[in-house]
């Protein structure tokens, strides 16, 4: 069996009321090589918390956002299926049980309840919530896998 190699991102947990950062760990976890392991974007949660989950990517329609996966700890969550297209892939969670979110740069939008929802722009207008992503760089990978941690957790080797 070819060995998986990792590649690593640090990313922020921002407590929601405070401008305390916390550090979070992603990994994506590359299979390639190996043409027995299903190809999709998966999210561990490595944290004691329960997560919910939105994931942003490109169409050939343009952009789109999609959620909420609620993934409990210790659970691992597909977030797309099969080969994946893009480069790219914008994620944003949000801690349920402690409050806080993990968030970045680029804006998408969001609603409450489960959605899917094409475009990026004009999200309050349309009656939608605005929320920064972080952006995932997949290398062009046809699988990849990102893994929330706990800060004071070390991720998966």
């Amino acid at each position: 069996m070819t060995s998986r190699p990792v590649r690593e991102m640090t990313l922020s947990m921002i407590w929601k009321g405070s401008f305390w950062r916390l550090p979070l760990v992603i990994l994506g976890l590359v299979f390639s090589g190996i043409s027995d392991v299903q190809a999709d974007f998966r999210l561990c949660n490595l944290t004691t918390s329960r997560v919910g989950v939105a994931i942003g990517y490109k169409t050939k329609d343009g952009w789109r956002s999609e959620g909420w996966w609620n993934v409990k700890p210790s659970d691992c969550q597909t977030l797309i299926n099969g080969n994946l297209s893009s480069r790219f892939y914008y994620i944003y969670a949000q801690d349920y049980d402690r409050g806080g979110d993990w968030s970045g740069t680029s804006a998408m939008c969001t609603q409450d309840r489960q959605f899917t929802i094409d475009g990026v722009e004009d999200c309050l207008s349309r009656g939608f919530d605005r929320q920064k992503f972080q952006e995932v760089d997949t290398g062009e990978q046809k699988t990849w896998t990102v893994q929330l941690t706990d800060p004071t957790r070390s991720p998966a080797k």
